[in-house]
This record gives structure tokens, sequence and C-alpha cells, in this order.
């Protein structure tokens, strides 16, 4: 049995209680498989007085300051479980990597804003930059990215990467209950912030995003060049008329090799009912990665909660204890591409668009013009009485005119023309109101 794997753990919330519970449970396995102990010697948090379960931290070498911590402790390894895309958590992850020390973290916002400046950093130092737990929880979606898949040549990754959408979009459907009613729910069981904004405005599953496409494409991470929508607008209503017309709605993190550049975008989806995706409900997270190949493969799991995230960040740990060294972005980092924004709206696919029309005769035929006129086919139309009938606002000299909900399916089209002749439909007054658009996606 070779000598211990000294481990510096900064951040003892739910992930980090979750390690100290892996590595103390199934500590002789791991022993047995790494060939050496993996012991914790040290750890970091804003709180000593904080109930951590049954773990006696007194064993522990105690700092108040991760980033001395980082700096000075006897340790091999620091996990990094703080959060956050500066701060303590970016101090103490470059102060290890300039100290000659092995990082692990879990923190998608550090990786998907300093990913490349820090992959650089570890590579110099000739130590691990380990992230498997910042995207996907217990999936082991990025070990697949760099080796699984290493000899492909990727065409497209996508997924559901926020568990707190996929829980109320399956809680709306199932139960036919509204949007605030479910995420009010989510937030009381804990899978949802006090302020939810990250996870249902899709800011999350971007970050994840981002570090899918580097590990995807080659390139650096881009951030900012994620096209992101939330799940804040989707209505009951197009639940229910979206599973009519044989779809379901997810929240979808897509990642494309167009061949004129790279397509990031996180926004809701229509899927189809029986594809393996539409099935992946709850707070489960799914991942599906097509290479030349392999073709397509799906990983499936729990894409967040302590043991789970604990159960990647070990294997992280592992790793090291083997002595694999692996570049974090699968290429090394000066031979990364920059990156090649692909014009979202030149995205070709099929689209959900649901409006309140003007109940009157000619509207119809008025909305299949602008669409027509925009080279746009019509695949399937829905048109509801008048059991949800609003009334158009007045302005002087106008008569009250009634509306009716009109939802369509259009056939593959670039989002540009939909948005051309969407905006016609609006100006010319057929329509109360901004029409809501959801592209589908039928992975042909």
């Amino acid at each position: 049995m070779g000598k211990p794997l000294k481990i510096a753990l900064a951040g003892l919330g739910t992930v980090g209680v979750g390690v100290l519970d892996l590595l103390r449970d199934n500590g002789a396995l791991l022993a047995q498989r790494c060939g050496r102990p993996l012991e914790v010697v040290a750890v970091s948090a804003r709180s000593r007085n904080k109930p951590r379960g049954d773990h006696d931290l007194s064993r522990f070498q105690w700092f108040d300051d991760p980033v001395e911590m980082a700096r000075s402790a006897d340790a091999d390894v620091l996990v990094e479980l703080i959060g956050g895309e500066d701060g303590p958590a970016r101090a103490a992850v470059e102060a290890a990597l300039q100290a000659g020390r092995h990082v692990v973290t879990a923190n998608k916002a550090l990786l998907a804003h300093h990913g490349v400046a820090l992959a650089r950093m570890a590579e110099e130092a000739g130590v691990a930059l380990n992230f498997e737990a910042a995207v996907a929880g217990g999936i082991p979606i990025v070990k697949m990215m760099r080796e699984s898949v290493a000899g492909n040549a990727v065409r497209r990754v996508y997924g559901i990467l926020n568990g707190t959408c996929n829980y109320i979009l399956t809680r709306m459907e199932e139960d036919g209950r509204e949007f605030d009613d479910v995420l009010k729910e989510a937030q009381e069981l804990g899978y949802a912030e006090a302020d939810p904004t990250f996870d249902i405005g899709g800011f999350d599953a971007a970050h994840k995003l981002a570090i899918l496409t580097s590990l995807a494409f080659g390139c650096e991470i881009s951030m900012d060049d994620v096209y992101v929508e939330g799940i804040e607008d989707i209505t009951l209503d197009d639940i229910r008329y979206a599973r009519g017309l044989g779809y379901r709605i997810k929240l979808l993190a897509v990642a494309v090799d167009t061949g004129e550049g790279i397509e990031q975008r996180v926004h809701p989806t229509l899927v189809p009912i029986g594809s393996p995706i539409a099935e992946v409900g709850d707070v489960f997270n799914a991942v599906e990665v097509r290479g030349d190949f392999v073709d397509d493969v799906m990983l499936q799991g729990r894409g967040a909660g302590a043991h789970p995230t604990a159960s990647s960040v070990v294997a992280d740990i592992v790793d090291i204890a083997r002595g694999i060294v692996l570049p974090p972005l699968g290429l090394p980092a000066r031979q990364l591409q920059p990156f090649r924004k692909a014009r979202m709206r030149a995205h070709e696919g099929g689209y959900y668009v649901a409006m309140d029309l003007l109940d009157q005769p000619g509207e119809v035929a008025a909305v299949a013009r602008a669409f027509a006129d925009e080279g746009i086919s019509i695949e399937s139309i829905v048109q509801k009485g008048r059991s949800i009938a609003r009334v158009v606002p007045l302005r002087e000299g106008e008569v009250e005119r009634e509306t009716a909900p009109f939802i369509l399916i259009t056939h593959d089209t670039q989002e540009a023309a939909m948005r051309v002749a969407l905006a016609r439909i609006v100006e010319e007054g057929h329509c109360v109101g901004t029409p809501r658009m959801i592209r589908i996606e039928r992975f042909r």
C-alpha cells in the first residue's frame, strides 16, 4: 500500500459533507482501488460550529481562510466546493495551482468564466485540474468527453443540465399545475433557491454547456456566446398543447458545430414524446453526445444532490491517486481553438408558435400568408374556441374584439425567417401581445 494521498477540503456544505461521508464509508474500498489511502488532512469553511452530520472535524487541521489552506496545508490535493466565479474560490484554486497542488472542483461558474486560464496554470505546474462534479452532478460526462469518445469528431452535444427546471416542467405536465405553484414547491423541497433566477433563467445550464462545448469541439470556453432563454414564460397551456401535438417541453442545452461556427444555446424545447430525452423526468439530468464513429451515446442520472455530486468529486480524486493527469479541457490549453460563434438566427429547425389571434374572418389566412411569404411551411395548426377568450384593450374609436388561442407547428425553417413573420403578424395587428415561439428538436 502506497503513502496516503492528502486532501485539503474547502467548503463543508452539503456536497463537502457528502465527500466526507463517502471517504469514510468506502475508505477501505477506495484504498484497494487506488493502491493508497485517501486522507483528508485539512478543512476550511465559513463556520466551525455548523452541524455536519456525525463528522468530528477536530481530526483535521482547520483553516479560516481557504486561500491560506491552499498555499500552506500539508496536502497533495485541494478540493474546492466553495462556489462562485471569483472571490475565495478562484483565489484558492489559483493558490493551489501556483503551489503545485492538484485541484478538484465542482465549481461550474469558475470554470465557465476562467477555465482556460486555470487549465494553462495546471498544465504549466504539471498537476491535475479535475471537475467532473461541475457538470451534471453524478453523471460522468466529463470523463466520457475527455476519454471515452476521444477517438471521435463530436458533431453535437445536448442535454438536460438543470434538475430544477426539469422538475418544474415535469410536475406542471403530470400534475396539471401552474408554473408559480410548482416553483414554490421546488423551493420548499430544496430543489430551487430562494432567488431561483440562476436556475429557471437558464444560466446554470449555460455555464455547464460552455464547459461541455470546449470539451466537445476543442475550443476555448466562451460563456458570453451562449444564447440563453429560461422557462419563466412557459404556461400550462403550452405544455398541454405540446403534448396534444406529440411533444414534451424540456429546457435543453445544445451545442452544435455548424461548419461555419458553433451554436451554443439554452432554451425551452419541444422534443418528441417517446424520444429518450423526453422520458427524463423530475430532477434527473441527461446528456447525449453524437460522434462520427460512436454515433449517439446518452448518460442519465442525478444531476445534483450531496452524494451523487460527492461521487463525482471522489472519482476525480481517485484519478489523481492513480497518477492520471490529463489536460483539463481534453487538449492542451495552447492547442484550443478560438471560439467561432454561429449566428443564432441562422439556426434551422421546427418551431411551435402560440398566439392570441383575433377571432374574426381572415385572420388565419393572414397568418398563413405571413409565413408563406417567408418560405415557412406549416406542419399543423390547432385553433381553440373562445373558452379562453380575452378582450383586446380598447383605444379611442376602436370596438371590442375577442381573441382565441391559435397554435401551430412549422416544418424546419430558419429562425431569422420565423422572427420576420412573427414581427409582421404583430405589426399588422392580427394578434394580441407577443407570440410565444419555442424551438423543436426532432433529433434526426
